[in-house]
């Protein structure tokens, strides 16, 4: 089993920070509850307002899978639509 690992950040349009950073905390929150999750971090970066670096972990590709679906029907994936997403994405052997 491989431990999935996303790193990077989302750009944030200024017209949806406000919403954004309102829904955050609610967006931690449930993904920390979903099955799988190990860690999850997303912060607003220090020197520009409109990117949020973001730190997954998950204990398999499946609860990975799982989350991004979740999200995408979620308030959080539709305030992003309009994010520039960039991620890596790797797989950790242990």
């Amino acid at each position: 089993m491989s431990k999935i690992i996303l790193q990077g950040y989302i750009v944030v349009p200024d017209s949806d920070l406000f919403e954004i950073k309102k829904e955050l905390p609610k967006h931690i929150d449930q993904t920390l509850k979903e099955e799988g999750c190990l860690v999850f971090n997303v912060t607003q970066d220090d020197s520009d307002k409109n990117i949020y670096n973001v730190y997954e972990e998950f204990v398999d590709r499946a609860s990975f899978e799982r989350h991004q679906q979740r999200v995408s029907n979620s308030r959080w994936g539709k305030l992003t639509v309009d994010a520039k997403r960039h991620y890596q994405i790797t797989e950790d052997n242990q």
